[in-house]
């Protein structure tokens, strides 16, 4: 008996798929951050007086925590391999396929440095506005020690991030979403309300603001077919905010 071994996937097995690496990924830290959420509001206290930080200290003991700093980075990445692995069974390569090659630096380089332009200042508005509401909590990006392994650590993280984010949400997420043949308009809403659900945990207006740049960011790719400059822009955003805030004076945050 011969076994087909080039049978296409069924619509439930995609989404049966789509729904796993979800969850073993930014899913998983949607849920987490909803329940952070209700546990701020439902606290004493506003949620203005609350505080959000990324990126904290694991252990008293500076190479231990920057041995955990390091683990939680590539563990965190797994599921970004992961959805690489599984859109290998499509035709094709599948770096190619996400826009996730070399083939275009300068170019890559230059759409990214304008996207977070875009998104990083009408961004930083926002969270100004959010904080006068007290919509949000008092985010603090950078908890690290001053130590000399805190800037290369916190750049790692921001690349963590941006590849695990624009792997997933924007990349991963709008192919299977296209293959199981849902409307554009759906698409893009469920990739940006995605990742503005994980980052409820640091208020409404962290979350509208994501919103926002995750409708940008799924439309950008639905045009150029390429996440490689939204991996760049991500990073720059993130590389700013945590190791600006690691090293300025602390006073130029206090409207965090």
């Amino acid at each position: 008996m011969t076994v087909q071994l080039d049978r296409p996937v069924a619509r439930r097995t995609l989404g049966t798929e789509t729904l796993l690496v979800l969850g073993l990924s930014l899913g998983q830290s949607a849920v987490y951050a909803l329940v952070s959420i209700v546990a701020k509001l439902t606290a004493e206290g506003p949620l203005s007086a609350q505080t959000a930080a990324l990126n904290t200290s694991r252990s008293v003991r500076p190479y231990l925590d920057l041995t955990y700093q390091l683990l939680g980075i590539v563990f965190v990445l797994l599921p970004v391999l992961l959805a690489v692995h599984l859109l290998a069974r499509d035709p094709g390569d599948p770096a190619r396929t996400l826009g996730l090659d070399a083939r275009r630096p300068g170019q890559d380089l230059a759409r990214g440095a304008g996207l977070a332009a875009l998104i990083g200042l009408p961004g930083l508005a926002l969270f100004w506005v959010a904080a006068q509401l007290g919509v949000n909590a008092s985010l603090v990006p950078a908890a690290l020690p001053d130590l000399w392994w805190t800037v290369p650590v916190l750049i790692l993280a921001a690349v963590q991030n941006s590849v695990l984010e624009e792997v997933i949400v924007v990349g991963y997420l709008v192919t299977r979403l296209r293959q199981l043949q849902w409307r554009l308009g759906a698409i893009i809403a469920a990739s940006a309300l995605l990742r503005g659900s994980y980052h409820l945990y640091q208020g409404f207006g962290a979350f509208v603001g994501n919103v926002v740049m995750g409708v940008v960011f799924t439309f950008f790719y639905l045009r150029t077919k390429r996440v490689m400059p939204l991996v760049v822009a991500h990073t720059l955003l993130d590389v700013a905010a945590f190791v600006g805030y690691a090293l300025l004076p602390r006073e130029w945050f206090d409207w965090l």
